[in-house]
């Protein structure tokens, strides 16, 4: 039997290849809103970026989700996403690989 496919994304701060199961999807539906996307499944375009507090300061930083969805987003979207990735990566480590 041969091995598994792992499905790799590129995180968009980084610019790293990573497992997909290591980052979390930020998707701007068809109606323009951006939202967190948890279950890596809702419609519209989707963007990655790593479990990593740092990762995730560095995109408020530069305002990187702005750039990639052509939109204005405020402080409060970063916010959420940096507390997001903050609880995905203790809940890692806490319990492992099971999400």
């Amino acid at each position: 039997m041969k091995p598994r496919k792992i499905p790799m994304r590129k995180d968009i701060v980084t610019g790293e290849m990573v497992p997909k199961k290591e980052l979390v999807r930020i998707v701007r539906t068809p109606e323009g809103e951006v939202t967190l996307d948890p279950s890596n499944r809702a419609n519209g375009r989707g963007a990655y970026i790593s479990l990593s507090v740092e990762v995730a300061e560095t995109a408020k930083k530069k305002r990187i989700f702005d750039k990639v969805f052509e939109t204005k987003l405020d402080d409060q979207f970063y916010d959420d996403l940096i507390a997001y990735v903050d609880h995905q990566a203790a809940r890692k480590e806490l319990f492992g690989d099971a999400k």
